[in-house]
């Protein structure tokens, strides 16, 4: 008898949920930056990709509110059908200017842009070359694409070499995260580029969680380290972290982005995102580059310094990070889970992340800083995790090796 998909999909599920694994939707019924409402609590949310606390400033939201006016909520098409409104092109060339790029597209998702700009650079045959802990995104991007693909050790050159060296013939595409989304560090990206300029590959670098946090305007880890467009032609960039609102971006050279528009499947065959979200992201671009976004930036550096200080002193092991993400590593999964749970206890909502999302062995809170954070804030974390910490000691992550 052939089997039945969805008893096969049921099955899944419970090993998952007998493994600790099982993730659960839930309702936020508020939100106001950092609170949020969940089951009718009130929560500290240190799980927030609102780096910058854009999403709330009353800027962005007039410019919403204006766009909303004008333009309705809706583009009602495809951009190559109609749908591409004066918002969207103004919001691209304001993208392009800011990370130093001839041009940019937008897409309606990150996940949408990294498969679409993937689908329509590889081919069968070709190879792509990332590191181990990309974003599922580009790991999906180049399996639909059909390209072969070959993962590296995280950060790890010598092996990112090898992997290019093995067909040397094959059109490459190279490509990493700029900082890792579950580990909070940065990606070796100079050496990246000197890699791929060797070995007549190209680089794309995936900014998310980079674009507005890091570099000289906020213009993302790429800025950060000096690397152009000709070292880095392919860059994505999402404006639903830093940015505060929705969506996702390529820049690279004009030629790159026309033809995406024309070949990138997630961009063709998609509604444009709303014109009034686009007016929204264009005023939070405008402030995260200028003085304000400066400002916004040394309050979440500060807040960073504030959180690792503290928890150097409690003995707590966050993972190497100079970024939002500071992940405190707890080793398996019920631990991770537990910890979690007994913060939302005492009002404090850290989410546990855990296998798939990251290796077996290796859960830990995720914990994500925001400019909207007080250092009262920070402080209430680390009382709360000194707590825990007593209460529910473990053999790794704290104190010791994971």
């Amino acid at each position: 008898m052939r089997p039945d998909l969805l008893a096969r999909l049921a099955a899944r599920r419970q090993a998952q949920a007998e493994a600790g694994l099982l993730r659960r939707l839930r309702t936020v019924e508020e939100s106001s930056a950092p609170w949020l409402v969940i089951g009718g609590r009130r929560l500290l949310s240190f799980a927030t990709n609102d780096y910058l606390g854009l999403a709330a400033h009353p800027g962005v939201r007039k410019a919403l509110t204006q766009a909303v006016q004008k333009w309705g909520v809706g583009a009602s098409a495809a951009h190559l059908l109609g749908g591409h409104r004066a918002p969207h092109a103004e919001l691209e060339q304001a993208l392009a200017d800011w990370t130093g790029r001839e041009a940019a597209l937008l897409f309606a998702t990150g996940y949408m842009a990294n498969v679409g700009v993937l689908d329509a650079l590889l081919e069968p045959g070709d190879l792509c070359v990332q590191d181990r802990l990309n974003h599922a995104s580009l790991l999906d991007g180049a399996r639909m694409a059909g390209a072969e693909l070959r993962r590296y050790p995280h950060v790890d050159i010598a092996a990112a070499a090898r992997r290019l060296a093995v067909r040397p013939s094959a059109s490459a595409l190279l490509a990493t995260d700029g900082v890792f989304s579950m580990d909070g560090d940065i990606a070796p990206l100079v050496d990246l580029a000197t890699l791929a300029h060797g070995s007549h590959a190209t680089l794309l670098v995936d900014d998310a969680h980079g674009i507005g946090v890091l570099g000289p305007d906020g213009a993302g880890s790429v800025a950060a380290v000096g690397l152009d467009a000709r070292a880095v032609p392919v860059l994505v960039g999402t404006l639903g972290k830093a940015l505060g609102t929705q969506g996702a971006f390529i820049a690279g050279p004009r030629e790159l982005v026309e033809a995406l528009a024309q070949s990138a499947r997630a961009h063709v065959y998609s509604t444009a995102p709303p014109p009034a979200v686009s007016a929204a992201t264009l005023a939070a671009v405008r402030l995260a580059k200028g003085t304000s976004g400066e400002a916004l930036r040394q309050r979440l550096r500060d807040n960073i310094a504030r959180l690792r200080q503290g928890a150097a002193q409690l003995g707590l092991r966050l993972l190497p990070s100079e970024t939002p993400i500071q992940p405190l590593l707890l080793g398996d999964a019920h631990s991770a889970l537990a910890w979690s749970q007994a913060l939302e206890l005492a009002g404090i909502h850290v989410p546990a992340i855990r296998p798939p999302t990251v290796p077996s062995g290796r859960s830990r809170l995720r914990i994500a800083l925001s400019a909207a954070h007080l250092p009262a804030h920070v402080d209430r974390l680390l009382d709360a995790l000194s707590g825990l910490q007593a209460r529910m000691p473990l053999t790794t992550g704290i104190n010791g090796k994971p």
